[in-house]
């Protein structure tokens, strides 16, 4: 049966958990261990803190926090209380995270007490932003500043409130309620809060699942951010429908991945194509007992074909899919079937999800821009009906902003954002594309294109580039070698080797960094 028919919301697809997978272990958070059962109750009694707070339904609320138990838990609570959850990058400087507190017009904050040397509350301070709907800051930790609360504190002012008051408000939410807002990356402008609901979460990640093969008792280490998409509904969610251990990673770090790897058991590994680049590459790889390793599911606009290749060969991973969504489909657009051959798997981000429609507005095998029609599509971003008419069309297609070929078996390789797009004597030169081709370079570890100003061209390309380990790969030798490999625009004409590649929170490159670089 669909996700949406089975469970309706998230609140009951959290009970269903707790009652099918009750002794299953459901959360490894360091030395925290928990049950599904004791997640149920845990979600309960936050959601009972959340009334005793006074949270109504479609209050929003949000979480800043990184990927730990807490998160999951608050989370969890509010939107069972009826709230709408709002999760905040943890990345966001204090006025950053304030324009987004602002804009979704947040009653509640759950907040991290210090992560990776900054405490989120001082950072929120110095912002002194102008919150006036803000009523309540709870810092997950165990002191808080006089005007805030403690984590402990909280829970306690739902002590009052009984079970059966936290039962009547889960189950008076409707499927088609707004369960999320999630706010988009922002790499240009400010970010607009796409509006996502039960049903559609429920939906897109019961199918998620369904096509990656997840399965019950799953160990899945979720190193992809809660607070982006594929971190909390292909990580969190989809584990629940499952019944999954999630195995919470607050900070991407290739050692405590392969450590926990061995250590935990780990069965599914999702994340960005560097993650499983960078696994592969460590030193120490061959220490470590990564044998239990049989799902991954990657996502970008550049996989290498030898990435899935070494994936299956060097590691046995018996699973290899790739994906392509954004925050205004529910995350989730297209994504490769178990069986697929690894060329379709690394050059291609798979055909439409079920029931949902993709066409590129272009002749057949030409790019285009994406569009998208289904019930993945968001009803809209947050009280901003004029942005939301600019992507979504009258006839109900979400206008992505990605381009992309679709082949004819309907599998879409997504070459660039249009605005990432630039033009070399006359010539469209998707970035994209010309990553995928540079990516297949032996000594190249990870690489980025953009547009620069060119004199007699118009524009022409500069590729950011990263060397594998204990390479001497010189800019000659890379603009040699694209000139065998592509077409003549197609040939970068500068290349700078980098250490790492500027990447936001959803591990999307920041081309504008590296723009205002080459400009500077």
């Amino acid at each position: 049966m669909r996700g949406d028919l089975e469970w309706g919301t998230i609140p009951r697809l959290v009970r269903a958990a707790a009652e099918r997978h009750g002794e299953r272990e459901a959360v490894v958070d360091g030395r925290t261990r928990i049950s599904y059962a004791e997640l149920g109750e845990r979600v309960e009694r936050a959601a009972a803190a959340c009334l005793g707070a006074g949270v109504e339904p479609g209050d929003r609320v949000a979480v800043w926090a990184p990927n730990t138990l807490d998160w999951i838990v608050s989370a969890l609570g509010a939107v069972t209380a009826g709230a709408v959850l709002v999760p905040l990058n943890t990345r966001f400087k204090g006025s950053e995270a304030a324009y987004v507190l602002r804009r979704s017009r947040a009653r509640l904050l759950f907040v991290t007490g210090t992560f990776l040397g900054t405490s989120y509350v001082a950072s929120l301070r110095r912002a002194e932003a102008e919150l006036p709907d803000l009523e309540q800051v709870v810092v997950l930790a165990d002191s808080a500043p006089e005007e805030y609360r403690t984590w402990k504190d909280f829970l306690a002012g739902g002590d009052a409130v009984g079970a059966d008051e936290v039962r009547r408000r889960a189950d008076a939410i409707d499927p088609s309620a707004p369960s999320d807002i999630v706010f988009t990356s922002g790499t240009t402008g400010r970010p607009k809060g796409a509006v996502i609901t039960h049903a559609q979460t429920l939906r897109c990640y019961d199918v998620w699942s369904e096509l990656a093969g997840l399965r019950e008792g799953d160990r899945y280490l979720i190193v992809n951010p809660f607070f982006h998409t594929f971190g909390y509904k292909a990580g969190i969610i989809a584990c629940l429908t499952r019944g999954a251990v999630m195995v919470p990673q607050p900070v991407f770090n290739v050692d405590t991945v392969l450590a926990n790897i061995a250590a935990e058991r780990i069965s599914v590994l999702p994340g960005p194509p560097t993650l499983h680049q960078s696994l592969l590459d460590h030193p120490q790889r061959d220490a470590h007992d990564l044998s239990a390793l049989r799902l991954v599911v990657t996502g970008a606009a550049v996989v290498p074909l030898r990435l899935v290749e070494r994936l299956r060969g060097e590691l046995g991973v018996g699973t290899v899919l790739t994906a392509y969504g954004l925050s205004e489909a529910s995350g989730i657009v297209t994504m490769c079937r178990r069986g697929d051959d690894p060329a379709t798997i690394a050059t291609t981000s798979g055909r439409a999800i079920p029931d949902t429609e993709v066409r590129v507005d272009a002749e057949p095998g030409e790019p285009g821009e994406v569009l998208v029609r289904g019930h993945n599509v968001m009803s809209g971003y947050f009280e901003d009906p004029e942005e939301t008419a600019k992507v979504v069309d009258a006839d109900g297609w979400l206008h992505t902003g990605d381009v992309g070929v679709l082949d004819e078996r309907g599998n879409l390789r997504i070459t660039d954002r249009i605005k990432d797009m630039f033009i070399v004597g006359g010539f469209n030169a998707y970035p994209a594309e010309i990553e995928q081709l540079l990516g297949l370079h032996p000594d190249v570890a990870d690489v980025a294109v953009i547009g620069v100003p060119d004199g007699r061209l118009g524009e022409v390309g500069r590729a950011y580039v990263v060397r594998r380990p204990g390479s001497t790969l010189t800019a000659d030798d890379v603009i040699a070698w694209s000139r065998r490999e592509m077409a003549n625009y197609k040939v970068p004409r500068g290349v700078e080797f980098v250490a790492e590649l500027p990447r936001n929170a959803s591990g999307k490159v920041v081309k504008g960094e590296l723009r205002s670089r080459a400009t500077g």
